[in-house]
């Protein structure tokens, strides 16, 4: 009996995992790179590079509860539209983990690129959000920065809520800005 309490812990996390909404397309979280495309997408923006580990300004509590609530939805489907943990597209992700802190922030991965402020490449801070450019030009996808390299994200219709890297590979080459939310 003494590992009950710890299977009711992982009960409790994996219900409360979801995913992300983003701009009503089906998000491609790794389309052919190169692909034509009808409008031409902008030239990404230049990648975070992450110093060294230390405090900062986001060692807030509610930056560390936002983003250990985002942890807690990992492996959470993917719906598109989606906006609770039976479900999240990338911006309902985003959403829901800041509405479930008091935070409220609007729904669209667009609208979300507008909110909160412009973050420099340069530390981000947990509980940023993260853009790139995917299905569309301009603001597509949206996660939430983890610290390091490492975001958080509902990625595509083939995946489930999960972390990785924006530093590297397929989101460095489509990173476009980051954001800061704060609460009111």
């Amino acid at each position: 009996m003494s590992g009950l309490p710890t299977y009711a812990f992982v009960i409790a996390l994996a219900m409360l995992s979801g995913a992300c909404a983003s701009t009503g397309a089906t998000p491609r979280p790794f389309p052919t790179p190169n692909a034509p495309s009808s409008a031409p997408s902008p030239a990404p923006g230049p990648v975070p590079r992450p110093n060294a580990p230390g405090p900062t300004a986001s060692s807030s509590a509610i930056a560390y509860s936002i983003t250990g609530l985002a942890l807690g939805l990992r492996g959470t489907p993917y719906r598109n539209g989606g906006a609770d943990p039976a479900g999240f597209d990338c911006s309902g992700f985003v959403q829901y983990v800041f509405a479930q802190h008091g935070v409220i922030v609007p729904r669209k991965v667009a609208e979300q690129f507008r909110a909160g402020r412009d973050v420099s490449a340069a530390p981000l801070e947990p509980g940023d959000l993260v853009f790139f450019t995917t299905v569309t030009p301009g603001a597509s996808h949206v996660g939430i920065a983890l610290g390091g390299d490492e975001f958080v994200h509902a990625p595509s219709a083939r995946g489930v809520v999960r972390v990785e890297k924006y530093t590297g590979g397929y989101w460095a080459a489509r990173w476009i800005g980051a954001r800061r939310i704060t609460a009111s």
